[in-house]
This record gives structure tokens, sequence and C-alpha cells, in this order.
């Protein structure tokens, strides 16, 4: 299974934010990776160069390659609405990215192993595909065997109150995707209008 597995501390140096993990040592050292690192010659980026950057920062972030990445575009295009705010949808709409949202999994790689090694419940079936797109009104759950596992649920920090497009019930171990998420409901700092002109190139 495709994935980003090289250091975290890097990616985060690229875009100066915590894109994977927390960054703790972007406080340390800030500067771009490489031999030249904060020297380098050019200093301002052209067009294409911010447009691409965009397409990383959102690959990285939630943890996809380019294959998947452009399928997700090609589907948030055929559908009505704004393409880029489509994309945002369907990027939060994925099951790997929604267990991370309802506090199942501390981070989106955590939630993605959730996920494949068949510990997520989707409508009270067994689904392990990261990729999976919900629809509203799709319930997600710990399987009852997991939901007994103190290494799984020990995991377990409760959904963010901000995230209004998810419902959790600790009790019963099980969320309810409500709907797709309004722009501006997702925190993360991604321009996806710069992503729509690099594929509309």
């Amino acid at each position: 299974m495709a994935r980003y597995i090289g250091p975290k501390t890097k990616i985060a140096r690229i875009f100066g934010e915590p894109i994977i993990g927390n960054g703790k040592y972007l406080s340390k050292n800030s500067n771009p990776p490489g031999q030249h690192g904060a020297n380098r010659k050019r200093k301002t980026l052209g067009e294409y160069a911010l447009q691409l950057r965009e397409k990383q920062k959102a690959k990285y972030t939630y943890g996809i390659l380019e294959k998947q990445f452009r399928n997700t575009f090609n589907e948030a295009a055929r559908r009505r609405g704004v393409t880029g705010e489509n994309l945002i949808k369907l990027l939060e709409a994925r099951l790997d990215n929604t267990v991370f949202r309802m506090g199942i999994a501390p981070s989106r790689q955590a939630a993605r192993q959730l996920v494949s090694h068949k510990h997520i419940t989707v409508n009270g079936e067994v689904v392990n595909i990261p990729s999976y797109s919900l629809k509203a009104g799709d319930v997600v759950g710990l399987k009852e065997k997991s939901a007994a596992n103190t290494s799984v649920t020990g995991n377990l920090r409760g959904k963010n109150s901000k995230f209004n497009w998810l419902d959790w019930n600790e009790t019963e171990m099980k969320g309810t995707f409500i709907a797709y998420p309004e722009r501006e409901s997702v925190p993360e700092n991604i321009k996806e209008q710069l992503i729509v002109e690099l594929y509309s190139k």
C-alpha cells in the first residue's frame, strides 16, 4: 500500500508548518531542507511552483500519492459546485481522515493503520480501505473486539467540537458522518484554487 514513509520534519521544513506530525523541531530549524537551505538564490517562487507546492501540501496533509489524488480531483471536477471546495470535501470524507477527525486515532497515519488492520466498521461492516469515501449518514465505529482492546482504545481522544459535520458517541464508540463539511469549517491551510489552476493547465 503506497504511502509516504520518509522523514516528517523534512516535510514540515519544506512548507514551514507542521504538515505531518506536530512539527516540534520547526522552532530549532525552520530552514528549507537541502544543501543551501535558506541561502537559495531564488527567493520568490513562480506561479507554477506555488501551484505545485499547494498540491504537494494537500497530498502530504491527507497522506495521498499522485495517482489517487488526481482521481479524487477528477471526481471533484465532475460534481456540481466549486471544484476546489468539492476536492476538500472528498478528502475530508475519506475513511482514514474521518477516523482521525473523530479522535479514534491520534494522527492520519495511525488512522490509516487502524482501517487497514480491520479495526474500523462502517454501518456495522468491517471496511479496510483507507480511501473509502463516506456518505452522509454513514456510521463509523470500532469493531466490537477492537473496542475491548486497550492498545486501540488507549489512543481515543474524543472529537474536536469544531468539526460540526461529525458526531461521536464515546459510550458506544460510534460516530456519524453527518454531511460533507463546508470549506470554512475545515481548518487545513490549503489554497485549493491553486490546485485547480495547476490541473487546468
